[in-house]
């Protein structure tokens, strides 16, 4: 795979940021949604790759620093959710290779709280039954509550969830914390789909994160990661009115080297199941996605 994927680096550069959800610990099962549980070993495999090809970079450094012609291509690594996985393990490897990332944050499940795509997905294919996602985005707006309540009038039963795949506590994000290589950002209060709230429903979700986590960690990002990747021009807004210099969504591909939409910047989605060809390929921008 050095071929066109090493061409495609040295003719395109730029920046991609990454979005990651959990890490596996080594020795543990999968659990929940399980596209968005990565095996530790395999993550651990994909910054080895990053660093040989990549400089990899803060994520502030991404949103506002430019790529200089003729350097390899730029990399910010972030994750979603603060799974205790991702928290633990996955700041372990970073810590290993003394490489940046930034972890948003959802304060309301902090402490163990889990996410309902993890507790209903079926335990066989670890997914969810078809048009469950479609209501909990549209008709429950991301509500945790209102999603599990709808979900158990459908029939649809909730599964444990493993420790891991469970939300960081406070203690964990301290710990993760201690490095001044690891910030934390908003990724609203309670995980909510922005998209499908307004006044001071919306206004709520994006100021209390950021009170909460400046009380308690030296290192916060001015920068808001959508839940769901979902926003509307309406969100967008609010979100620069709430005080985040930049927003997230989950995919769009390869940063623009111009005309960049602060508040609707793109970043590549790293599901658990790619291949190390399909992440070679995703990170050297011969695939968008």
């Amino acid at each position: 795979m050095s071929g066109l994927p090493g061409l495609m680096r040295r003719v395109r550069g730029g920046t991609v940021i990454l979005a990651y959800h959990n890490v596996v610990p080594d020795g543990s099962m999968p659990s929940g949604d399980l596209s968005l549980h990565l095996a530790q070993k395999k993550f651990a495999a994909q910054l080895d790759l990053l660093q040989e090809t990549h400089d990899v970079i803060p994520l502030n450094e991404a949103i506002t620093g430019e790529w200089i012609p003729g350097r390899p291509p730029r990399v910010a690594i972030t994750f979603d959710d603060a799974y205790r996985g991702a928290v633990t393990a996955g700041v372990e490897e970073l810590a290993k290779r003394s490489l940046p990332a930034t972890i948003f944050v959802a304060p309301a499940f902090v402490g163990g709280g889990t996410f309902w795509w993890d507790a209903l997905a079926a335990t066989d294919s670890g997914s969810l039954v078809s048009g469950l996602r479609e209501r909990a985005l549209g008709a429950w707006r991301g509500v945790n509550s209102d999603v599990r309540a709808g979900a158990r009038a459908m029939g649809v039963s909730e599964q444990p969830v493993a420790a891991h795949a469970c939300c960081a506590s406070e203690l964990e994000l301290r710990h993760a914390g201690a490095s001044n290589k690891i910030e934390f950002g908003s990724h609203s209060w309670s995980h909510a789909n922005l998209a499908r709230l307004d006044g001071l429903e919306l206004a709520d979700e994006l100021s209390r994160p950021l009170i909460w986590l400046r009380e308690r960690f030296p290192l916060v990002s001015d920068v808001l990661s959508y839940p769901y990747g979902l926003a509307s021009a309406a969100t967008q807004l609010a979100a620069a009115s709430a005080g985040y210099a930049a927003a997230l969504c989950i995919d769009g591909g390869w940063m623009p080297q111009s005309q960049r939409k602060p508040h609707a910047l793109p970043r590549i989605n790293i599901p658990a199941g790619v291949s190390q060809n399909g992440f070679i390929l995703r990170t050297s921008g011969v695939l968008a996605r």
